[in-house]
């Protein structure tokens, strides 16, 4: 089996950071809280070596954050509603109790990705 060329693994981290459509929080149990794509103020997207990274800040004041609700993991999509994620990661839950709580989730997505 052949690998791909560094020059090829460049251009797919370039294709995932310019062209990924959504990222949701979830819960525990892995329902979707919120869904938001690349131009919401909230996301940020940077490529930083082999990695792609997904940031997204939330507070409790944001009209779409219904709490208490605890956030534990983000996963990557190309479509509004429903799917299948192409990439899921998990973190320490959070929970959001009131509009001063803010949390940060910065999604990796490497390419290659290292084991």
């Amino acid at each position: 089996m052949a690998e791909i060329t560094t020059q090829a693994y460049d251009n797919l981290r370039n294709y995932i950071q310019t062209n990924w459509n959504y990222i949701e929080l979830r819960n525990d149990l892995g329902t979707g809280i919120v869904r938001l794509n690349p131009t919401d103020t909230r996301v940020t997207s940077t490529l930083e070596g082999q990695t792609v990274k997904l940031q997204v800040i939330v507070k409790g004041s944001d009209t779409d954050i219904t709490y208490p609700v605890t956030i534990s993991s983000s996963a990557i999509y190309d479509v509004t509603t429903g799917g299948n994620a192409y990439s899921v990661e998990s973190f320490t839950p959070f929970t959001i109790e009131s509009d001063q709580d803010e949390l940060t989730v910065i999604h990796n997505i490497e390419v290659p990705q290292v084991i």
